[in-house]
């Protein structure tokens, strides 16, 4: 099954190779999307990822999409309003993608260096209306949350599970959703082997 990887903020298609190499083992076709968030407007984003998408879906073969944190995001946004006579994807798969403002975001939203490296993208994150906004696709989604938070980070989480990023409650999106609590980190979480595992189950019912 075709499969787009979409990374996340401040990474770059490199963070998935990992990831892909094991989904083509399994007999997917994975294909990356690039972008730049530092540099991108959001709407740019998604709608390259939208394009890429629709051109998944005009094959009328059976896709999927996959989302590391900002990447999941994007993947909603791109899938708004989608044209009734193309297919959706067989389902979304979201790793430690916060559905919420995440509380990383709205802690240092001000900061020069958080906006020098993350764009509109990490200023959006921040917005509670970005997210009002934001709809939920109508495709089995399975959202994958990390809880291997740092040994002696900041003290933001007051004791929530977490991957050092995303809180597991940030990662909440709708009671259709399926979520996965793993032992994984946010920033290195598709090299995470229970997560791989998953993915590969969750992507082989979809194929089926």
């Amino acid at each position: 099954m075709r499969v787009l990887l979409i990374h996340g903020l401040g990474r770059t298609p490199l963070s998935l190779l990992g990831l892909a190499r094991d989904l083509r083992r399994a007999g997917h076709q994975p294909q990356m999307c690039a972008y730049i968030g530092a540099l991108e407007a959001y709407s740019a984003i998604a709608a390259r990822v939208r394009r890429r998408l629709q051109a998944a879906a005009a094959t009328h073969e059976p896709y999927a999409a996959i989302g590391h944190s900002l990447g999941g995001l994007i993947l909603r946004s791109a899938l708004a309003d989608w044209p009734a006579a193309l297919p959706l994807p067989r389902c979304i798969v979201m790793l430690g993608t916060p559905n919420r403002p995440p509380r990383l975001a709205r802690r240092f939203q001000h900061s020069r260096l958080y906006r020098w490296v993350n764009g509109e993208s990490g200023q959006l994150l921040a917005q509670p209306e970005f997210f009002a906004h934001m709809p939920i696709p109508q495709v089995p989604l399975t959202v994958i949350a990390g809880t291997r938070a740092w040994a002696r980070g900041m003290n933001l989480f007051e004791g929530e599970p977490n991957d050092g990023v995303v809180a597991v409650a940030e990662t909440q999106l709708s009671p259709q959703a399926r979520v996965f609590e793993l032992p994984a980190s946010h920033t290195f979480m598709m090299n995470n082997q229970q997560v791989r595992a998953l993915v590969r189950e969750v992507l082989g019912q979809a194929a089926s």
